[in-house]
């Protein structure tokens, strides 16, 4: 019956429908979302593998000069954070950052017989699945229908996007997409006419195709006008780089001030996928997001929000340890990811890769990615890790 609601679903048009005009048994939906604790989760997604030995660089190490003799960051360029490692030039915000004791640098994330393909890795990190599973919902939807038993809230986990990532999606529960929240509720507005009086004529029973689009319709309907109240009630006066990412990190910052309700916000950056002419390419990517972040972190500083905020940067995968010969690099494996927040162990939370012991010229991982999440899951949002996860993965220390 799931799965064919849920075609039914993808075939509808419809977004939203008024309450007025959906059958009774939905007008008792809330929106409040009842896992809310106050803490906040903010991901971002680095879209495409961002090569992480030129984001932090082993400016020591002479592999890595070996293995890139055009591609290496100069040791006199690097932003140095320890003896042995540093930001890219491009990074002077991160490294701020880095220095005002909010950040930690997790090296070698990854996971067992890691895939090569993007659209197959970042499934498995939407899900944290094993590389031989393959599942249908999200860590962060699973998140949500552990979370939230007795209500029917969208709005608990927001993306940034047009599109709901594999992430956000549960069996009970998902997350609410929408590039623009001013818009968002004007866009489910149109969507009704058409479709409500050909759904109107119809009878909607709970166990029906069609009550499950109603019952759907309307979450969504709801957390729209709830979103569009809050999003009223704050306006950010900080500067914010005139980038597309960092309007959505700005965003969020007015979200999490006007006082909603939601645990997880959700944004990407996408164009890390570096085959040829990689070092300009990243280095302006790299600028783009340092910068945002640097702009953001500052804004919930400034009005007290930020010691209830930690956030998550990472990428599907990184990228060979050697150069190509179109002065790029190849799709790898282990990377780094970086954790922000007051609450953080800064600093490097663990060794630099190893260039040469190698998994055929890939970087072998050395931490699961699915102990981070553990890690966020419980020490920061303080929920089961095991439901969202679907088994045990021991935390880390770096919360």
């Amino acid at each position: 019956m799931k799965n064919s609601r849920r075609s039914f679903l993808r075939q509808s048009s419809l977004l939203a429908a008024g309450s007025v005009l959906a059958p009774s048994f939905i007008n008792s939906f809330t929106n409040r979302f009842q896992a809310y604790n106050g803490k906040r989760l903010v991901i971002v997604q680095l879209s495409g593998g961002n090569d992480g030995l030129n984001t932090v660089v082993p400016f020591r190490n002479d592999t890595y000069y070996q293995k890139r003799p055009q591609l290496a960051i100069k040791s006199n360029e690097v932003l140095r954070l320890t003896d042995e490692l540093g930001f890219n030039p491009a990074m002077s915000g991160m490294r701020s950052l880095f220095d005002d004791g909010v950040l930690s640098v997790i090296n070698n994330v990854g996971y067992p017989n890691p895939d090569r393909s993007h659209f197959r890795s970042m499934d498995i990190w939407h899900t944290g699945s094993n590389s031989d599973e393959i599942w249908s919902t999200g860590w962060l939807g699973r998140y949500l229908d552990a979370s939230c038993h007795s209500c029917e809230s969208p709005h608990g986990i927001v993306e940034l996007d047009d599109n709901l990532s594999l992430a956000m999606k549960g069996e009970r529960l998902n997350g609410l997409a929408m590039s623009n929240p001013k818009s968002f509720l004007n866009k489910v507005r149109q969507s009704r006419a058409s479709q409500l009086i050909r759904l109107n004529a119809e009878q909607a029973h709970e166990e029906t195709n069609l009550g499950y689009l109603y019952k759907t319709l309307v979450e969504t309907n709801q957390s729209a006008e709830y979103v569009a109240q809050k999003i009223k009630r704050y306006k950010t006066s900080a500067s914010y780089p005139q980038s597309g990412f960092a309007k959505d990190l700005k965003t969020i910052a007015e979200l999490i001030g006007s006082g909603m309700e939601t645990s997880v916000y959700y944004a990407s950056l996408g164009g890390f996928d570096t085959h040829a002419g990689q070092k300009g390419k990243q280095a302006r990517l790299l600028n783009t997001y340092s910068e945002a972040m640097k702009a953001f972190v500052d804004d919930l500083k400034r009005n007290n929000l930020f010691k209830d905020t930690l956030i998550l940067t990472f990428s599907e995968f990184g990228r060979r340890v050697g150069q190509n010969a179109s002065a790029g690099t190849d799709h790898g494996t282990a990377n780094n990811l970086f954790v922000i927040g007051e609450s953080v162990k800064a600093g490097m939370f663990n060794s630099s890769p190893n260039l040469t012991d190698l998994d055929n010229g890939d970087l072998k991982y050395e931490i699961d990615f699915r102990r981070v999440y553990a890690t966020v899951l419980e020490k920061w949002l303080r929920v089961s890790s095991e439901a969202s996860l679907k088994r045990e993965f021991k935390t880390l220390n770096f919360i």
